[in-house]
């Protein structure tokens, strides 16, 4: 089809427009797209006066989507990622490539996601990661985030989610604690104990337990409550007291005698899922984002978790 001069070349503006509330500024976007930042900053304003709405809220610090400008962002990624598809399915583009950020909480990147990836970037050396391990969590539009890999139970939103697989959860303390605090028989004995925790809202607030066909959930308390996952596992090693952890973080931890599982009968049906979700509408995802998800998927070994 000729292109009517003075007719808006779309694609252009979609790709300009995704770039700069990928990268959070004109200047990045111009970087990243080999162009100028005041190209960008003409090209989206020109959109934001075809579209008749404001896309972007500008400051001279920040630049952040409006309400509006984050529905059409997460439009445009899709109408792109079907684009990206079908490029590759003609083999116009065989080789995934570009950046994927991933958020993903430090217990579950520390022992599962690091030692996967130098064999996922040794297969796909032209996809880049950007990956940030914090136990917060991100709000995936707002942050930028293609992938964030979370434990728990999961809200209901518009993001999509793909199962990597379920970890137990156990009820732990050091040796040394117990020798000096005593050994809990049952759930009640936990009155006396320092009970860590995070320092943040969870879904699972406290530890779920059964007591026959009752559940019950003890509240955190002690003399510390953390933000990072890793560290809580720190503290209980330091005999500051119990913690509820995931069977794949203290693994080694039991095996070697530096930790011991607790009150084990009341938490045996004690589990998190742990899934991979993901900005999309059902559509084609982008080539990176889709064999991240599928190495993960097929790597991941369920009986490590």
């Amino acid at each position: 089809m000729r292109m009517v001069q003075g007719q808006p070349n779309r694609l252009a503006e979609m790709e300009v427009f995704v770039a700069a509330a990928e990268h959070g500024g004109f200047s990045a976007a111009a970087r990243a797209r080999a162009m100028t930042p005041s190209a960008v900053s003409k090209l989206v304003s020109r959109l934001e006066v075809r579209l008749g709405t404001r896309l972007f809220n500008r400051s001279t610090r920040k630049l952040q989507l409006t309400s509006e400008g984050a529905a059409f962002f997460e439009r445009c990624r899709t109408i792109l990622a079907q684009i990206e598809e079908a490029e590759r399915c003609a083999g116009i583009s065989e080789a995934p490539v570009g950046r994927v950020r991933v958020s993903v909480n430090v217990p579950v990147g520390t022992h599962i996601i690091l030692p996967l990836i130098r064999p996922f970037v040794d297969r796909y050396p032209q996809v880049e990661l950007d990956i940030s391990l914090t136990d917060r969590v991100v709000d995936l539009l707002d942050e930028r985030t293609d992938v964030a890999i979370r434990s728990g139970p999961l809200p209901d939103s518009s993001l999509r989610a793909r199962k990597l697989g379920t970890t137990s959860m156990m009820i732990v303390a050091a040796p040394d604690y117990l020798q000096r605090h005593g050994v809990p028989a049952s759930p009640s004995d936990l009155e006396g104990h320092a009970r860590l925790g995070f320092s943040y809202p969870r879904a699972v607030e406290g530890w779920p337990m059964r007591v026959g066909a009752e559940r019950l959930t003890v509240p955190i308390g002690g003399p510390v409550q953390i933000s990072d996952g890793e560290a809580l596992r720190r503290l209980v090693l330091e005999g500051l007291g119990m913690a509820r952890l995931a069977h794949f973080q203290v693994r080694d931890d039991l095996a070697a005698g530096r930790l011991v599982q607790v009150l084990q009968e009341y938490t045996r049906k004690d589990s998190e899922e742990i899934h991979a979700v993901f900005v999309g509408s059902g559509g084609p995802m982008p080539a990176r984002v889709r064999v991240l998800l599928d190495f993960l998927a097929g790597s991941i070994d369920q009986d490590s978790l």
